[in-house]
């Protein structure tokens, strides 16, 4: 390895470190999880302050190169504070948010949005026409769904098929025919209707190119390695509640059948980091093309399936009480069956997988 290649790996390194340090202002490893349970089924779901002390920490832009104003950092860093943030199952929409600032880095007229959105704006990317798909067709009369923590944005970014180019529109929110849902996990989902089309918005980019599906990807990613902290976290407390539940006259942990179960949640932890640091590793190294779309989707796919076995599993292990709404473990739960179709389900990205890299299912 080269000198300057070492140091460009121990700056990574230290920048990873750093962030996750910094999350800490927000998001505590082991926190307790009250603030959590009352923004649970609220309007708008998250916590407008936290909000903006997130942005005022500079995450929104974290990927955002610094001559836009963002810190240029990159993927694994990103990934690393998502992870953070799962492992307290943080609601405030960061990952959205950082979609949303892609896509107004891509063009220049997008600038001045930008700066808001970095400042603390929340502008939220409805790009979604159909469930399950990471295609954005920009249709001028089709509604975009499943648009996550909607109730809180201050406006859409909508991308819109004019002339043969995806163009992005700025709707505000006053303007927008908008409908929430709420979600499993207590947030919402918002379906924007187009009434007649989104022609009426703002034209904050002329020509997006390929930095929607390049920004899909990336946010897939970084709500891999989401899934990843949130089962981290209740694989832990699992682990906890084993050693002191008592049974028998001794920790329920000691019975072997027990821990062949958390044994195997170990393996699909460790499976799932591995690919999410793996592709954040590539993606900055430089991986482009079908090449780049198959390591996401390889990520992503493992870290929907595990997160749904780990957490189900966390609960099972529980016992009754982990069935309880009162007991933190279902939170976890909860947050995989909302987190785990988004930006792709499973299913769909192995799917994507295999098209793009049929060699790598021969391994």
């Amino acid at each position: 390895m080269s000198q300057a290649l070492a140091m460009d790996e121990s700056e990574r390194a230290d920048s990873i470190r750093l962030i996750r340090e910094s999350a800490a202002a927000v998001a505590p490893r082991g926190g307790d999880l009250r603030r959590i349970r009352a923004l649970r089924f609220e309007e708008p779901g998250f916590d407008p302050a936290v909000w903006r002390e997130m942005a005022d920490l500079g995450w929104v832009g974290l990927r955002v190169p610094e001559e836009k104003g963002g810190a240029g950092l990159g993927m694994g860093a990103f990934c690393a504070l998502a992870e953070e943030l799962g492992a307290a199952l943080v609601p405030e929409p960061l990952i959205p948010a950082a979609l949303a600032a892609a896509l107004l880095a891509a063009d220049p007229a997008g600038e001045a949005a930008l700066g808001q959105v970095l400042g603390g704006r929340l502008l939220l990317a409805g790009w979604q026409e159909r469930a399950d798909t990471l295609e954005a067709p920009g249709s001028l009369d089709a509604p975009r769904l499943f648009v996550p923590m909607a109730a809180g944005a201050e406006g859409f970014l909508v991308p819109v098929r004019e002339g043969g180019r995806l163009t992005l529109r700025l709707l505000p929110r006053e303007a927008a025919d908008l409908a929430i849902d709420q979600t499993q996990d207590g947030g919402n989902y918002g379906t924007l209707r187009a009434a007649p089309d989104f022609t009426g918005g703002k034209l904050v980019a002329a020509d997006l190119g390929g930095a929607l599906d390049a920004a899909l990807d990336e946010a897939a990613l970084a709500t891999s390695a989401y899934l990843l902290g949130a089962m981290e976290a209740a694989f832990a407390m699992t682990l906890a509640y084993l050693k002191t539940r008592q049974q028998f006259g001794r920790p329920i942990g000691s019975f072997q059948a027990l821990q062949h179960r958390a044994a195997d949640l170990k393996v699909q932890l460790s499976l799932t980091r591995a690919s999410v640091e793996g592709a954040a590793a590539q993606l900055d190294a430089g991986l482009t093309g079908a090449a780049r779309r198959a390591v996401v989707s390889r990520a992503k796919a493992r870290a929907a399936e595990a997160s749904m076995l780990v957490t189900r599993q966390a609960v099972q292990l529980h016992g009754g009480i982990g069935y309880t709404d009162e007991y933190d473990v279902g939170l976890y739960l909860r947050k995989a069956m909302v987190l785990a179709n988004q930006f792709g389900s499973a299913r769909l990205h192995r799917k994507r997988f295999m098209a793009l890299s049929p060699e790598a299912v021969e391994e």
